[in-house]
């Protein structure tokens, strides 16, 4: 594993006289010089960054002395906790590779995770124990030895997580690693519903690191961090804030009140956040009661931020707002800062500092401004590519007239006379349902097993909770009875908690393009009018 990934393609542009400052290493400086600052504050009290450093380091010697070897793949099921940041850093400090794996994904997806990344080890929170339990059988490749439980006593578990540490040292032992060795893989389900092993290595995250400490995510920063440590979205702010010595607040589940009370209480200045968090904050009854005058920055990215929120937001939450557009790939990074330009808050904002962004046709030809098509970009952060799947890896790539490398979105959007890029609609159909990307394909094909089914198609309506959600359009054989409730509840068993369907709506047929495409732009239409 470590030598296929290590010879994967690089596509950003390359620097001959860029340094190296591991993380894991960077971060031994702040046990003596910020030894009794706040690191990490969680539910369970307050850890400072000389028990952090200590933690981690201690995780690291552990894993090395379990066996495992510089590029190799450490896998976490976990929420968001101060064991799961420092097993994150301690797998870096060992020369390891992070792949966080998300608890709302299938247990047939993770299994195929685990096995795609060749994971060396896998440790599980005491939130996923049923899940865990249900994946276990499936995870052939790895002894129970090789299963730590974050918590305490777990069935399929070799060790629970005191016993494991128990005899390790903090002593510091660095492994040395480069700008070009892997650093995390982060799994994003494709189209075809087989998860996509997103490669980023050192260069990718020390770039993106120092570009978003520009944001004030630095040493003084206080950031309350309320999505989950497995997406990209949370890691491209949670990076840079322990690179720099600041604090982290943690929230295992998002709750929009508490969210309140905790950025009241310890005097929160930046935050993460995804549109649909936005809406339910911003709608609490008490929510003007709340002294945020601490903030200085809120983030928002996954999907872009309606005007009338960001408006809201502006208007009654003190500190600037930023929409980040980008992918987790890499290639695309767009921002907008919303002080500066109240005329332009329909867009995603200009390419950040080192980004490129052109809007393309069907045919691959560069369009010119105004003119909608597929958006491509490129930065100075970009994925080495798809672990083990280098034909998906080529399929996303456009090769501009210059000859430098630029990575599909899939996005259909323009670019406006001041250079401001706007999203206009999904090329691929995807739903962005509560900050989590679904694939309507992975849902038809369920709803196409059922035996009363003769056609299937879903599409996202609008969603006051959600942003967006799922809806199943389905056609019943002749002959076959059935509840529009008893399908949804059928379906719903099979599928990921983030994939639900919202609700199931019987047609008469489905409107079909010349060569039998479904219509969906005109399926949705009359759901989306007016918003």
């Amino acid at each position: 594993m470590e030598s296929g990934m290590r010879d994967m393609p690089v596509y950003a542009p390359i620097d001959p006289s860029e340094s190296m400052d591991a993380i894991g290493h960077h971060i031994q400086q702040y046990a003596r010089s910020r030894g009794g600052h706040p690191a990490l504050i969680d539910e369970q009290g307050t850890l400072d960054w000389r028990s952090l450093v200590d933690q981690v380091n201690r995780f690291a010697n552990r894993l090395r002395e379990a066996g495992l070897r510089p590029g190799e793949s450490v896998a976490v099921l976990s929420g968001n906790s101060r064991d799961d940041v420092a097993l994150y850093l301690g797998t870096l400090m060992a020369g390891g590779c992070m792949v966080p794996l998300s608890g709302m994904a299938s247990t047939e997806a993770l299994a195929m995770m685990a096995a795609d990344c060749q994971a060396r080890f896998l440790f599980v929170s005491g939130q996923q124990r049923e899940l865990f339990g249900a994946l276990r059988a499936r995870l052939t490749d790895l002894p129970a030895e090789r299963i730590i439980s974050l918590a305490g006593a777990l069935d399929g578990a070799g060790y629970a997580l005191i016993d494991w540490l128990a005899q390790t040292t903090a002593t510091v032992r660095s492994e040395p690693v480069t700008l070009d060795d892997p650093f995390n893989i982060i799994y994003s389900s494709g189209t075809t519903g087989t998860p996509k092993g997103i490669l980023h290595d050192y260069r990718f995250r020390q770039r993106q690191m120092l570009r978003m400490s520009r944001y004030g995510l630095d040493g003084d920063a206080i950031n309350l961090v309320s999505t989950p440590l497995y997406s990209n979205t949370t890691l491209v702010s949670v990076l840079p804030t322990l690179y720099h010595g600041g604090t982290l607040v943690l929230m295992a589940k998002f709750d929009a009140h508490r969210f309140l009370e905790l950025a009241e209480a310890h005097r929160v200045t930046h935050a993460m956040l995804v549109p649909v968090q936005y809406q339910r904050i911003l709608a609490q009854p008490d929510f003007d009661r709340f002294d945020l005058s601490s903030f200085k920055l809120k983030l928002c990215t996954s999907a872009p931020l309606r005007s009338a929120v960001i408006a809201d937001a502006m208007a009654r939450w003190p500190g600037n707002l930023r929409e980040v557009y980008g992918l987790t790939e890499g290639g695309i990074s767009t921002s907008l800062d919303c002080a500066a330009h109240p005329d332009k808050w329909d867009s995603v904002g200009v390419p950040t500092q080192g980004a490129e962004v052109r809007v393309i046709g069907e045919d691959g030809g560069e369009l010119p401004r105004g003119a909608t098509g597929e958006i491509v970009g490129r930065a100075i952060s970009m994925m080495r590519g798809y672990v083990n799947r280098p034909e998906q890896t080529r399929e996303m790539l456009w090769t501009s007239p210059e000859g430098e490398v630029f990575y599909r979105s899939g996005d259909m959007g323009r670019i406006d006379e001041d250079g401001f890029i706007y999203i206009l609609d999904r090329r691929k159909d995807m739903i962005i349902s509560g900050g989590f990307n679904i694939y309507p394909v992975d849902l038809e094909k369920v709803l196409l097993a059922h035996p009363a089914l003769a056609d299937a198609t879903v599409i996202g309506i609008p969603s006051d909770q959600w942003g967006e959600t799922p809806l199943g359009l389905v056609v019943v054989r002749p002959g076959q009875a059935a509840s529009e409730t008893a399908i949804l509840e059928w379906a719903n068993r099979q599928l990921g908690k983030t994939q639900r369907l919202a609700a199931i709506e019987f047609r008469a047929s489905l409107p079909r393009s010349a060569i039998g495409k479904v219509l969906k732009r005109e399926l949705r239409a009359p759901y989306w009018a007016g918003n």
